[in-house]
């Protein structure tokens, strides 16, 4: 698969344009399903607003599912820029639902794609970023002596320790981006003279944080 970016976690953000507050939620949904409870927890959140605009991308690139809608705003003003944002935020699985109070000044046609526009982009400029990558978790079994080095090693090649169990040696479960695997799987036989070697337990895809 080909890796891409997903929100992190969920975050809100709100703006005002003439009185009127947009407050926009977004946050990670993998699916069609997910996406439609995550616009009705906000809808249920926000059951007195005047409006609640969803958009989603389920998916990445080519294979994706959208959806938006006005939610009684007119047609064109709401959902469709705020789909726009997220087609060109870089970002797949993701889900945005814009709460609108309104301040008592209407906006326009033109004043209302501004500001479900900018609700968006504001909300995607404070959103935690992850990625979504196809990944191997591995096991590795080892002596104590080695614990602190294959720790390091470990870090150095991307990966994530999930687990550490000791006994008469130490049995270490890690995960690693795909890509990343076989160098690690080198410099850890390297670094222990060819007497440690990680075995392979599971393959599958994982969120992970971003490499900065």
């Amino acid at each position: 698969m080909t890796r891409y970016q997903v929100p992190a976690e969920s975050i809100r953000n709100e703006i005002k344009v003439k009185n009127s507050r947009f407050i926009a939620t977004a946050g990670p949904v993998f699916s069609v399903t997910e996406a439609r409870d995550f616009i009705a927890q906000i809808r249920s959140e926000f059951a007195d607003a005047n409006h609640n605009v969803p958009a989603y991308i389920v998916g990445y690139g080519n294979s994706v599912i959208t959806h938006c809608n006005d939610d009684g705003e007119p047609s064109g003003t709401a959902g469709k820029p705020a789909l726009a944002v997220l087609n060109g935020s870089g970002l797949g699985d993701v889900a945005v639902v814009i709460t609108r109070y309104f301040g008592g000044t209407k906006l326009g046609t033109g004043g209302l794609v501004r500001a479900y526009s900018d609700a968006v982009k504001q909300v995607l400029l404070v959103l935690p970023r992850a990625e979504k990558v196809e990944t191997q978790t591995v096991m590795i079994a080892l002596p104590y002596n080695f614990l602190e080095r294959i720790r390091r090693i470990i870090i150095a090649y991307h990966g994530v320790v999930l687990d550490e169990t000791f006994a008469a040696d130490v049995t270490m479960t890690a995960r690693f981006p795909i890509e990343k695997f076989s160098e690690f799987n080198k410099a850890l036989q390297q670094s222990s003279n060819g007497t440690l070697e990680a075995e392979i337990i599971e393959t599958g895809i994982s969120i992970l944080p971003i490499e900065r």
